[in-house]
């Protein structure tokens, strides 16, 4: 295994847990503990415990954080995070990196519901943004692995999002509410417009509906300027019903829906903009239209049995279209489309028994796949039906999962948390382009895997305030539709062929961790440690193909990938609070140098996160009703590139990202109980910036506005 990390990341690893430990112990010897904050219970770990409490590096951001930040979408409500960098393609396509990975190896849940599908691909991918953020109440996001829990892809992280409800729950008779929300933003002169009712009758049934209608102007980006062909429009709705059946049973029903109209991926175009030494593409045009929705039905019954606690049985529907047209700077250009319909059963049960939680269940997701692409001509006219689209035509995807979780109190200071899931992943293809005959094929492949963690949690000053937490986890991917049947368009010059010889990704990750949680400050730090093994990426064949590059896909031999996280909050005095975090990221990989070769090489991970650095300074007044906070963003230059990092001119530059500092002021003011208002002055800097490994760039010096009227 890897024995060479960078003396100098090492020194700056061990001086960042030194100082976290030393805070720690600082805090333990010097302060009285006053009083807790209040806690939060995480529902993504299918065991309810505090954050404090659980084992695990959480974050969770709540439907007021939203509205501070004024984030136009759920991929930018994550910038900030521990850990988390945001990649764009284009402005309308958002992948979160967690812990160094993204794509399909990281996972999305709503409601727990799983959001993944089987045609998701290798690197960033845009379907992040087929979330509408405004049907969204908060987000817990758990960093590492979560395979145990959810399987396949949960290796990066696993992001948990909650769809809004009517809080019927808490509401006393009859009752209607709503509310109109507007956001503007001036340097991409985009307009967001949400409506939303809630009704029903308290403590019986309740009903949540919400509308959002979206437009997004080119984006004015610093010195760059305005950079073409990066608006786009989108539409969603969404609707939740609640409703109690008897005192041991409720039921759920939620649709959500959600249509982008006109996606530029700019970046490949004429139409993009040189920074810092990037390619400007030739396409003529590359533009994607997305449809998404998600239909589940859910029974949730507690106390069933003296022996189970809990019971909840979850049918999900999920169906995704896509539809892509491209042009080359010869005039010939495609058509391609695919349409996936994901059906779900989830099975899930908690048992308290004794000193025991036990969380355990079965799930099964089916995936149908089919895909479609047409080249034409010059002059228009059809050059050829391909035998399939982006991937594998008439295909369908099963994941069947059985898991158990035990949390078990070894003492009043300590607990334990085991867990291992059995995944059974079935790809059936009806028809993808074998890429050597290029003639129609089929293929039919299975994969088991077994995966086990544990994880514990201990009081340090038998006070709840202090807690060490540790865990070794192991987490896999198997592998998917994209995967197998791959055709087209990759990086910047590149075509990706079929590959059905592929094993399951697997991997295995340590963890240690410090949480504090009290009245006058919170801290979490953490540090990780994962390798990795059977590693799949795409491979040049040393072939070309339509002018292009050929790469395949290949089983690499192994690496890792280690980070520090480490955030807090301080309150500095009444009504003020100090708030920041820190991430550091390492990471390399040993991959064969073309497909059929033996030979292999070791470089750094594919756009790995620099060193970043957040800050900010929030005040509140006394009533809650006004605030103001002043921040700073620092990301240091991105420039340990892996071979195709160095090849992905259009969107890295020759010498890697550069480094960038931003600086926000947004403050708020709640006018009355019906009218809230929020202003923030983002990028005071104007500076011209990209996070590393994206297609464009954001936006320069501008203003948002925020307003939500309610009655």
């Amino acid at each position: 295994m890897y024995r060479y990390v960078n003396e100098r990341h090492n020194r700056i690893r061990v001086l960042l847990l030194f100082g976290a430990l030393l805070v720690a112990s600082e805090r333990l010897r010097g302060e009285e503990v006053l009083e807790t904050l209040e806690t939060t219970v995480v529902e993504a770990i299918r065991i309810e415990l505090s954050e404090e409490d659980a084992p695990y590096s959480i974050y969770s951001l709540t439907g007021a954080d939203f509205e501070k930040t004024l984030s136009r979408n759920v991929v930018e409500s994550l910038e900030g995070q521990p850990g988390v960098s945001v990649q764009k393609t284009s402005n309308g396509q958002g992948s979160p990196y967690l812990r160094g990975f993204t794509g399909y190896r990281t996972l999305s849940t709503i409601d727990g519901v799983r959001y993944n599908n089987s045609v998701y691909r290798d690197g960033p991918n845009e379907y992040f943004s087929l979330i509408d953020s405004q049907s969204i109440s908060g987000f817990e996001l758990i960093q590492g692995p979560g395979s145990v829990l959810y399987g396949s892809d949960a290796i990066g992280g696993t992001l948990n999002l909650q769809t809004k409800s009517s809080d019927y729950i808490l509401e006393d008779g009859y009752y209607a509410h709503g509310s109109q929300a507007y956001r503007y933003g001036s340097a991409e002169n985009s307009h967001l417009f949400r409506t939303e009712l809630q009704l029903g009758e308290g403590g019986k049934w309740g009903l949540q509906l919400g509308y959002s209608c979206k437009e997004f102007g080119d984006v004015d980006a610093a010195s760059l300027g305005v950079q073409p062909k990066t608006g786009y429009g989108e539409q969603a709705w969404d609707a939740r019903f609640d409703m109690v059946l008897n005192q041991n049973w409720s039921m759920t029903l939620v649709h959500q829906g959600l249509t982008q109209d006109d996606v530029w991926r700019t970046h490949s175009t004429i139409y993009a903009k040189s920074f810092k030494g990037t390619e400007v593409g030739s396409d003529l045009s590359r533009l994607k239209d997305q449809q998404r929705s998600l239909n589940y039905l859910r029974f949730l019954g507690e106390y069933i049995q003296p022996w189970l606690d809990q019971v909840s049985l979850t049918l999900s529907y999920q169906a995704w279209d896509e539809d892509g047209q491209r042009q080359r700077s010869n005039k010939k250009s495609l058509s391609e489309y695919f349409h996936s319909r994901m059906i779900g059963v989830d099975l899930e049960m908690l048992s308290n028994v004794g000193q025991h939680i036990l969380s355990y269940g079965v799930d099964f997701y089916r995936d149908n796949v089919d895909s479609g692409r047409v080249d034409y001509n010059a002059d228009g006219s059809v050059d050829r039906v391909r035998i399939q689209g982006p991937v594998g035509d008439d295909s369908t995807y099963d994941l069947l999962g059985l898991y158990a979780q035990d949390l078990i109190e070894l003492s009043d200071r300590t607990d334990v948390i085991l867990g291992g899931r059995y995944t059974y992943a079935r790809a059936s293809i009806g028809r993808y382009e074998d890429p050597v005959s290029r003639k129609p094929a089929a293929y039919d492949g299975n994969w088991h895997n077994l995966v086990a963690s544990v994880r514990a949690v201990h009081d340090l000053d038998n006070s709840g305030v202090w807690k060490a937490w540790g865990g070794l986890s192991q987490s896999f991917r198997a592998p998917n539709i994209a995967d197998l049947s791959r055709y087209g368009g990759s990086r910047s010059d590149e075509i990706e062929i079929a590959a059905t010889n592929l094993k399951s990704e697997k991997f295995l990750t340590g963890e240690i961790g410090l949480k504090a949680v009290e009245e006058k400050y919170q801290l979490t730090a953490s540090y990780y440690y994962t390798f990795v093994d059977d590693y799949i990426t795409s491979t040049p064949t040393r072939n070309m193909r339509e002018g292009l590059n050929e790469v395949t896909k290949r089983n690499s031999a192994e690496g890792f990938i280690q980070g520090v996280e480490i955030a807090g909050s301080y309150e500095l005095a009444e009504g003020w609070r100090l708030l920041g975090n820190v991430t550091w990221l390492d990471g390399e990989l040993e991959s064969f140098v073309d497909s059929s070769s033996s030979e292999t090489l070791v470089e750094p991970m594919s756009r790995l996160m620099p060193l970043t650095l957040n800050a900010a300074v929030r005040w509140t007044s006394g009533d809650e009703k006004i605030w103001a906070e002043l921040g700073c963003l620092f990301a240091d230059k991105a420039d340990k590139l892996s071979s195709r990092d160095k090849e992905d001119t259009q969107r890295i530059p020759p010498s890697g990202t550069p480094g960038y500092t931003l600086v926000h002021l947004r403050g708020g003011y709640k006018v009355n109980d019906h009218l809230d208002l929020t202003l923030g002055v983002e990028n005071i800097l104007d500076e011209a910036y990209r996070v590393h490994g994206s297609g464009s760039n954001e936006p320069g010096l501008g203003m948002v506005f925020g307003a939500r009227a309610s009655f």
